[in-house]
């Protein structure tokens, strides 16, 4: 078995509730900027493709990119909006399914979702929101180095 090396990303992002492993990017979510985007742009309407982004038994958010995962097998799966190829995704530390990868949409109105990702929330996904700091704070005379 091969040494695991593991992104880590800057910013809000998504972890794994199991290992804390980096997911994703709060900014690579698709399904609240679909919504926030569409709904503008439509006088207020929001397309049905858009409304609620769900799976079958729980929340789960559409991203645009995902690290630190592992692919499953290509498999059919029939879902609420139609027939898909899909992988399923994989934590690459601790092995926990997160969600799954659309491969192919057989359906064209939603063949926005093709190599798009599914992370599911409920028990799998830990938005973590760390405190910035102040880069640009001056170095004490404890902090610099002794001559």
């Amino acid at each position: 078995m091969g040494r695991i090396f593991l992104i880590e990303l800057d910013g809000r992002t998504y972890r794994c509730r199991f290992c804390d492993s980096a997911l994703a990017l709060a900014g690579d979510v698709l399904s609240r900027i679909v919504k926030a985007e569409k709904s503008r742009s439509s006088g207020g309407r929001k397309p049905l493709s858009a409304m609620n982004f769900n799976c079958g038994r729980r929340r789960a958010y559409l991203f645009s990119n995902v690290v630190n995962i592992t692919l499953g097998p290509e498999e059919e799966r029939l879902m609420l909006s139609g027939l898909h190829t899909v992988e399923d995704i994989f934590c690459c530390c601790c092995g926990q399914i997160l969600g799954w990868k659309y491969v192919i949409a057989h359906d064209q109105t939603q063949k926005y979702k093709e190599g798009k990702f599914v992370l599911e929330s409920r028990w799998r996904i830990v938005e973590d929101v760390a405190e910035l700091f102040n880069l640009d704070a001056r170095l004490g005379s404890s902090d610099a180095e002794s001559p």
